[in-house]
């Protein structure tokens, strides 16, 4: 169990939770991105626990569902289990259950599943889910079985329209979609946040207790990416001293123009200054828009003028919208 004085109780499995907990209002999903959708039913949950002296709690997998039943079609994750933990934690959620998904999770029936987890251990009284809501042993039950479960066990459930942003509905399927077309600016409307991935540096680069040059490279990264080319980010750095912000322009890709291909996820620092830095520093590298796709130049002085020209173009857009200190909101960098 994890707990701080500004988080949520977080459980990582049904024998952590104590005996005599609840009653509770809950609701349960992968929450991948934890975006504006989540956040209607969580601020639901949230309000309906406080106004009934209830616990709110947010039920979530790891690993995501898909990266067990189907490996080889799971997809990339816009948030990692610590990420999505960091991201619930900003909610009035009182606690996260993070169950296990193996094999006898994924074999558990729709009627099990509410009876052992939500009757059982969280003493639920009341569901909060959206429309496309599955759950129980192949996806089985959805909605109409839960309101059913409810009557049976003595719980209410509310189901939530999607909320729509420009008029698509937002689900982090859609989401995914969007940042690995680099399409930043639409999965920033949909997420309330920007799409940010944390790692730490690649081994190198000057980096030796502190880093020394302008340019960071992320260690390999598991979880989704944007499509390859070159963003205009903003990279925190976590260290001993607290968080430092920069300005940057990120690569991301193979690097063509230098010959054999070489992913990398490289970022140039523009408003550089030499900062504690180790291969265990928790970096975040959050992408703000994308300048171009990546491309093979004919030779590294016309990759050096275009370079210039995208160092050119982002800081432009930091001076227009003032995001050293502050995150810019969705209406701003619609107009990016």
């Amino acid at each position: 169990m994890i707990q701080t004085s500004q988080s949520p109780r977080v459980y990582f499995s049904l024998d952590e939770i104590p005996a005599g907990f609840g009653p509770s209002v809950a609701t349960m999903g992968n929450f991948d991105g934890v975006h504006r959708g989540h956040a209607q039913v969580l601020a639901a949950v949230a309000a309906e626990a406080q106004s009934t002296g209830c616990r709110s709690v947010a039920i979530t997998f790891d690993p995501h569902p898909e990266q067990l039943l189907r490996p080889d079609k799971a997809p990339k994750l816009l948030t990692p289990i610590s990420e999505r933990l960091r991201l619930l934690a900003q909610t009035n959620i009182d606690v996260v259950v993070v169950l296990p998904f193996d094999e006898a999770l994924a074999c558990t029936s729709a009627r099990d599943c509410v009876r052992t987890i939500l009757v059982d251990k969280l003493k639920v009284r009341s569901m909060h889910e959206g429309a496309n809501f599955r759950f129980g042993h192949r996806a089985a039950a959805g909605v109409a079985e839960l309101a059913e479960f409810g009557r049976e066990f003595g719980f209410r459930v509310t189901v939530h329209s999607p909320v729509l942003v420009r008029g698509q509905a937002v689900s982090s399927s859609a989401i995914r979609e969007q940042v690995a077309a680099g399409d930043l600016r639409r999965a920033r409307w949909m997420l309330g946040h920007t799409f940010a991935i944390r790692s730490t540096p690649a081994k190198g680069r000057g980096i030796g207790g502190r880093l020394l040059v302008p340019t960071v490279n992320l260690a390999p990264y598991s979880g989704l990416l944007p499509a390859f080319g070159v963003y205009v980010t903003r990279l925190t750095v976590f260290g001993e001293q607290g968080a430092r912000c920069f300005q940057s322009v990120t690569n991301v890709g193979n690097r063509p123009t230098f010959g054999e291909p070489s992913f990398a996820v490289e970022s140039h620092i523009l408003d550089f200054e030499p900062v504690g830095l180790t291969e265990d520093t928790p970096l975040e590298l959050e992408f703000l828009m994308r300048l171009r796709p990546e491309m093979t130049w004919p030779s590294p002085e016309a990759l050096k003028t275009q370079i210039m020209k995208d160092v050119g173009r982002a800081k432009r857009y930091f001076r227009l919208f003032r995001v050293v200190s502050s995150l810019p909101t969705p209406d701003a960098s619609s107009r990016a």
